[in-house]
């Protein structure tokens, strides 16, 4: 119970990857407050989330600023405070580089970046107050600059920039701010697992540990860890959680 008596936001919380944050987090004593625009599936996680300890809910478009105070304090309201800020949220579309229009660009950066920094701006005074942490999204997309990926790779980087940028700000204040890089087998890689097989193989084949990571077993487990005491030492840092597909240092 590493996270007993802790209070959390995870945004994306309704499936995949959030979804596994979120279970790992209350598994492990925290309370959850789920963000997603898909109300069935958020409604899901939530069942899961009271399972084990006390969840919200909100379902709410983030790319709509307005929300984002909203949800810190209500959070704030129920639970007295707020130690975990998961910006997992993030929504984009592939297209050659040469055909990448600024619609696409909009779209990731509405729905992954300025999400982050908004959450990050707004939950700051609670954060302080708890000497709390924050778990951010990066990805290998970004990292090794993915065909295809010029949106979604721009927003990612920006997120690692001003992750960088708070840590060195907050990080007197005893807040910690991290990202993780994850590969993991969400329900839409499943989907194009079965399409197309042949490309899967070949990238289980590139990852030296042979799988894809579990979204609550590895993904999950990586964030309570960054969500812990165990982490009061790290901060600034890009966590690759992707079976050692990209080493960076």
């Amino acid at each position: 119970m590493r996270l007993k008596g802790k209070v959390g936001i995870v945004t994306g919380s309704g499936s995949g990857i959030g979804r596994g944050i979120a279970l790992a987090m209350a598994k492990e004593g925290a309370n959850i407050a789920i963000v997603d625009i898909n109300e069935e599936k958020a409604k899901s996680t939530l069942q899961e989330i009271n399972q084990y300890t006390e969840g919200m809910l909100f379902i709410k478009d983030i790319s709509k600023k307005e929300y984002i105070e909203e949800i810190i304090s209500e959070v704030v309201g129920k639970f007295g405070k707020l130690d975990i800020l998961v910006n997992n949220a993030h929504a984009s579309k592939q297209a050659l580089f040469k055909e990448t229009t600024m619609e696409l660009f909009d779209l990731s950066f509405n729905t992954g970046f300025y999400p982050t920094f908004y959450f990050m701006k707004a939950a700051y005074p609670e954060l302080k107050k708890s000497k709390g942490k924050v778990i951010n999204f990066a990805s290998g997309a970004g990292i090794s600059g993915q065909p295809t990926q010029a949106s979604y790779a721009a927003a990612k980087e920006a997120i690692r920039g001003i992750t960088r940028v708070a840590a060195n700000e907050w990080g007197p204040e005893g807040i910690n701010v991290n990202i993780i890089a994850p590969i993991a087998l969400t329900e839409g890689v499943k989907q194009w697992r079965q399409s197309a097989s042949e490309l899967y193989e070949q990238m289980i084949n590139n990852i030296p540990l042979r799988r894809l990571g579990d979204p609550e077993q590895d993904i999950g487990r990586t964030a309570v860890f960054l969500a812990s005491d165990d982490s009061d030492y790290i901060t600034g840092q890009t966590i690759m959680v992707d079976g050692g597909s990209i080493k960076i240092y």
